[in-house]
């Protein structure tokens, strides 16, 4: 797919918040990085399973539309640590619409951090690969915001990202995803948003 035509089928996502500032992104660069992104997913998918979603369109709306619908509303942030990856999701479209940020994106399955080491030197990303599981990580790693989306065991994931979160964790779910009670203890403050084009995605956005 071309970047004018990634551009336009993102259109519904990339529009900025009516309470918070966008940040301040170089569109045309980034639709040209996401084609060729695009082009590795659709390669190695070929060979690995990276995604359920095949077609190219359903990949720019789901993977990285939502990936960017959360970073628009990310807000004043240093670092981030992107929660079982996968194949970059949400980290590195977001590290894409963030460079300035210190993006970490975490992912114990050996083929698919082997991919997602392939996407940061293909498009030249400064954001780190974590080959491993997030508890591994010393204890004293800690980021501004954690995000998570469709990981295993959701549960033990949002325990393990109110260890690392110092002010606040982004979900990608549904309207069935459930929240653990004593996460909100941590971050009392838990915003909800309808995900652009889905009949009941939903982007959880909690706050310390």
């Amino acid at each position: 797919m071309t970047p004018d035509s990634i551009a336009v089928l993102l259109q519904p996502y990339t529009a900025p918040p009516a309470d918070a500032a966008s940040p301040a992104s170089n569109w045309p660069h980034i639709y040209a990085q996401l084609s060729i992104y695009l082009e590795l997913i659709l390669k190695w998918n070929a060979r690995i399973n990276l995604t359920a979603i095949r077609t190219p369109e359903e990949i720019v709306r789901r993977h990285f539309g939502e990936s960017l619908f959360a970073g628009m509303r990310l807000g004043a942030c240093q670092t981030l640590l992107d929660f079982g990856s996968g194949a970059g999701f949400p980290g590195l479209p977001i590290q894409l619409l963030r460079p300035d940020m210190a993006v970490t994106v975490a992912e114990s399955r050996s083929k698919k951090a082997a991919f997602l080491h392939e996407v940061t030197r293909s498009l030249d990303l400064p954001a780190d690969v974590w080959a491993g599981r997030v508890e591994a990580m010393p204890p004293s790693r800690r980021f501004d915001a954690v995000t998570l989306r469709a990981v295993d065991n959701m549960e033990a994931a949002l325990g393990e990202a109110g260890c690392r979160a110092s002010r606040r964790i982004l979900v990608l779910g549904s309207g069935r995803t459930s929240l653990p009670p004593e996460l909100a203890e941590q971050f009392p403050v838990c915003e909800q948003t309808a995900l652009p084009q889905t009949a009941d995605g939903v982007l959880f956005e909690l706050h310390r």
